[in-house]
């Protein structure tokens, strides 16, 4: 399970840090901006994503805010709150007792606390108190059912790929992207008053998951089959600079089907599969699907796929520096896109709680057929 913990860390720098050593204990992963190493993207989209990579964040309140980022008039705190929030992330919170709060983090602390939106928070005096409710909240988590429930097809659902699409490949040319696809079990499909009417909020949608900077400038498209919309991406590195992969398309079809398109991670010598990472990164699709709000059946079909390209290779990818070689998957390969091929239905919670459960079998299937 891996464990966001969110604060500022003024103040609170002798919890922080015996958290960091208390959660790899109990044999979980903490996810600190401490830890974080350098990267190309911004700070505040760096620590965004690790919140949308981890199963679980824990807030720690302490007297100070901490700093306003201008681009969001909020510390990176509020801004993870937010959030976390939006992706209907479990959030567990502690309140430092003890502590005068200056007045824009006692503000935050009542947004937080609100009856109609916020959570019931525990409280702690010292650190060794904190500790020992983490423990309890840990193992409470860890021991918790599922919420996932399988079951299997009576035939193959029919999904839209958007690797067949031509019209689809100008969203980004000669990119490996990673596909991730969402279909209602025993959905009528929207009218078109309804896919028109979705397809007006959907850029407000994405926008509210917090993944998407609002300086950002969406681009949308609409046919007779469903609404689109494109993010552009940052500003291009140097060459050959490591780029983590990134959310390039929200696709919405009058299925029902709601489909996310994302680069790979890449550096100098190509796309890169990295084993370790793609659970991650599909787990955050899911999550960013599910916050999004359009998909509200009881049970849903999930499938993923990446569109090849000659240079993809199954390696480790390392956001601070590329490789020196790489075994590229070959021409063969190239032309073949890889896509599971679901059998089974599964909850709602797939796209929420459950996303770090149902990740790994979708990116393994990929992993085992770009490995043949």
């Amino acid at each position: 399970m891996k464990i966001f913990i969110s604060s500022a860390r003024k103040g609170l720098e002798e919890e922080r840090d015996a958290l960091d050593g208390l959660i790899r204990a109990l044999g979980h992963t903490p996810v600190r901006f401490e830890d974080f190493s350098a990267q190309t993207t911004p700070s505040r989209e760096a620590c965004l994503r690790a919140l949308a990579s981890a199963d679980v964040c824990f807030f720690l309140l302490g007297p100070f805010y901490g700093h306003v980022f201008p681009e969001t008039g909020q510390s990176a705190t509020h801004d993870e709150w937010v959030a976390a929030q939006a992706a209907g992330m479990p959030r567990a919170v502690y309140r430092k007792q003890g502590v005068t709060f200056e007045p824009a983090q006692h503000a935050f602390t009542q947004s937080v606390e609100a009856y109609a939106t916020g959570v019931f928070r525990d409280s702690f005096h010292t650190t060794a108190e904190l500790m020992t409710k983490v423990v309890q909240k840990v193992q409470e988590l860890a021991s918790a059912e599922s919420p996932l429930a399988f079951a299997k097809l009576a035939q193959p659902p029919t999904l839209h790929w958007d690797s067949d699409d031509t019209a689809s490949q100008n969203v980004r040319n000669h990119e490996s992207l990673l596909e991730l696809h969402v279909l209602p079990l025993d959905f009528v499909g929207y009218s078109a008053r309804e896919l028109e009417q979705l397809g007006a909020s959907l850029m407000d949608r994405i926008r509210a998951t917090r993944l998407v900077g609002s300086d950002v400038a969406l681009s949308s498209t609409r046919s007779d089959g469903y609404v689109a919309v494109g993010i552009p991406a940052g500003r291009p590195p140097a060459w050959g600079t490591p780029q983590p992969g990134e959310l390039v398309e929200v696709r919405l079809y009058k299925t029902g089907q709601l489909s996310m398109r994302a680069t790979l991670p890449r550096d100098g010598l190509g796309p890169i599969l990295d084993p370790d990472a793609l659970p991650q990164q599909v787990a955050g699709l899911l999550r960013s699907a599910g916050a999004l709000g359009i998909v509200q059946a009881d049970r849903i079909v999930v499938a993923a796929g990446v569109s090849t390209e000659a240079l993809m290779s199954i390696d480790t990818f390392n956001p601070r520096q590329s490789r020196q070689s790489a075994h590229p998957m070959g021409f063969g390969h190239a032309r073949r896109p890889l896509r599971t091929e679901p059998d089974e239905s599964v909850t709602l919670a797939a796209l929420g709680a459950g996303a770090a459960e149902v990740a790994p079998h979708l990116a393994q299937a990929l992993i085992s057929q770009a490995g043949r």
